[in-house]
């Protein structure tokens, strides 16, 4: 596989994303908030509580994120934005789950609004295609040539997606959602 090759697959993976925006940017698909999480700290003495600073909307397309503006992430942490309620609670990963929830609120990102954090962007450049260290690699086809794929199932090294067959596929279910989802 060579760099031209790479850079050939780069440049059809970045059509197929150009593409997906336009469709679902044209049925008004339904977007999530990406957010950051800051935490807590201290500001002229006074605690100041953790909260999520919101990055923009974007589309979750299973383990990826698509932004308006064609950037890709790999999908991080979901939750749904909650006002923090006194519960007596017994395991850790349930309060930090709702303090999280809390943090979206503190952010000023409505109730009930589905959140994403600790999303890390995605390249599309061939070096890191390359690489395949996130959900985007370079996958070698049987008459030479490679294209970019998307691994769905990070259990499974060879559970591997093309980038635009796996792209067109998320985007109808979400444009066109089954019955009763």
């Amino acid at each position: 596989m060579g760099e031209t090759d790479a850079a050939a697959a780069a440049a059809r993976a970045r059509e197929a994303v150009e593409g997906a925006v336009r469709v679902l940017a044209e049925a008004s698909a339904r977007t999530e908030t990406l957010a950051e999480f800051v935490a807590g700290r201290r500001v002229l003495g006074m605690p100041r509580a953790p909260r999520m600073s919101v990055v923009g909307p974007v589309w979750r397309l299973g383990v990826l994120l698509l932004d308006a503006d064609a950037r890709l992430y790999s999908t991080g942490r979901v939750v749904r934005a909650e006002r923090a309620v006194r519960r007596s609670v017994l395991a850790d990963s349930v309060a930090e789950h709702r303090a999280y929830r809390a943090a979206a609120i503190k952010g000023g990102i409505p109730e009930g609004e589905t959140v994403v954090f600790d999303a890390e962007p995605l390249s599309l450049e061939p070096d890191a295609l390359a690489v395949g260290d996130g959900p985007l690699r370079l996958i070698p086809r049987d008459d030479g040539t490679s294209i970019v794929g998307v691994r769905w199932n990070p259990a499974f090294a060879d559970a591997a997606l093309p980038l635009d067959a796996y792209l067109a596929e998320r985007v109808d279910l979400l444009v066109h959602p089954p019955q009763g989802a």
